[in-house]
C-alpha cells in the first residue's frame, strides 16, 4: 500500500491516528487563498475476501457500533422494514444482514442528483432514492434494529465497466455477524465487497468516516471540485 499527499497551499501535514485507527492529515493553511487543491495518489492491492474483514484496527466494543447518529437514527417505516427482515429470518443475523442489502437495493433508487444534500435515514427511506451514503444510512439505522451493530466504511470502488474517471468515491456498511466478524455489505450494488474495493476509513456514519472535511474563516464563497480515477 503506498499513498501520497500533496497541498497547493504553503502548509505542514500532521499525520495521526483517529479514535478508530483511521490514518488522518490534518493542516491549516494562512489565507486569502483563491484555490486551495489537494491531490491524493495511492496504489494499493486488494483480494475478494467475500466480504469478511480481516486485521482491521479494533478499539472499541462491538455496542459502540449500536449508537445512532443524526444520519443513521431509525424512525417508524425503517423499524417496519427491519421487523419484517425480523420475522423473515429469525435469530440469523448473516441471513438478516442479507436480507437488509437485497430489501434495499431493491426498494430505494440509486440517485446521483442527491449528492448535494445529506438526508438522515428515515428521510432518503421515505424518498425512496439517494446515493450510497444515504443506502448504507439506513441499512445501519435497520441494522441496529435488529441488535446488529453496523458502521459505515468510506472508499473506492473500481467499476466493472472499466470507467476510470468517477465523480465521486464510494460507501457500503459493515456488520458484525457472530462467529464471522464483521462483513461488508453494498446495498447500492446489492453485493458484499470483492477485490474491487479499496476500503478507506471507518465512522459511525458519512460524516466521521468522510475522505475530506474542512472549516474557513472569513469573508467570501467557495465551490468544491472532485476528481476521482479509479483504476487497475
Amino acid at each position: 500500500m503506498r499513498w501520497s499527499i500533496d497541498v497547493s497551499a504553503d502548509a505542514r501535514l500532521t499525520p495521526h491516528e483517529d479514535a478508530f485507527g483511521n490514518m488522518i492529515h490534518v493542516f491549516s493553511a494562512a489565507g486569502p487563498l483563491a484555490e486551495l487543491r489537494i491531490d491524493v495518489e495511492g496504489a494499493v492491492e486488494t483480494q475478494d475476501t467475500q466480504g469478511v474483514i480481516n486485521g482491521a484496527v479494533e478499539r472499541f466494543p462491538p455496542s459502540l457500533f449500536l449508537r445512532a447518529t443524526r444520519l443513521t437514527a431509525a424512525d417508524a417505516a425503517i423499524r417496519q422494514f427491519a421487523e419484517r427482515v425480523r420475522a423473515a429470518c429469525a435469530g440469523d443475523a448473516l441471513a438478516q444482514a442479507h436480507a437488509l442489502l437485497e430489501g434495499l437495493n431493491r426498494e430505494m433508487v440509486f440517485d446521483v442528483e442527491m449528492t448535494d444534500v445529506v438526508p438522515s435515514a428515515s428521510e432518503a427511506f421515505a424518498l425512496k432514492r439517494g446515493v450510497c451514503r444515504d443506502l448504507c444510512h439506513v441499512f445501519i439505522a435497520a441494522a441496529h434494529c435488529l441488535g446488529v451493530p453496523a458502521r459505515y466504511i468510506a472508499g473506492y470502488l473500481q467499476l466493472a465497466d472499466g470507467r476510470i474517471d468517477q465523480e465521486a468515491g464510494h460507501a457500503w456498511a459493515e456488520a458484525l455477524i457472530p462467529d464471522i466478524g464483521w462483513v461488508g455489505f453494498d446495498p447500492a450494488n446489492g453485493v458484499c465487497p470483492t477485490e474491487a474495493y479499496v476500503r478507506v476509513a471507518v465512522g459511525l456514519d458519512s460524516i466521521g468516516a468522510a475522505p475530506v472535511r474542512g472549516t474557513r474563516f472569513g469573508v467570501g464563497s467557495e465551490n468544491l471540485e472532485v476528481a476521482i480515477k479509479v483504476g487497475q
